[in-house]
């Protein structure tokens, strides 16, 4: 069994493909991570929507 290692810091935002899923480790405010998994076809959407959202009304 390989020894776990303590994160040090929050960490920039990442995303790799692990296995046949996406996953996405985002700094949170307060500490810590969100750890996301997904399908490329959930990752796509998510893209997708961030995208709307920069050209939507509030841009």
């Amino acid at each position: 069994m390989a020894a776990m290692k303590p994160r040090t810091g929050d960490g920039p935002l990442e995303v790799a493909k692990e296995g046949r899923g996406i996953v996405l480790r985002m700094p949170i405010e307060g500490g810590g991570r969100l750890v996301v998994e997904m399908t490329p076809d959930e990752a796509a959407a998510l893209g997708q929507v961030i995208r709307d959202c920069q050209e939507g009304p509030f841009s």
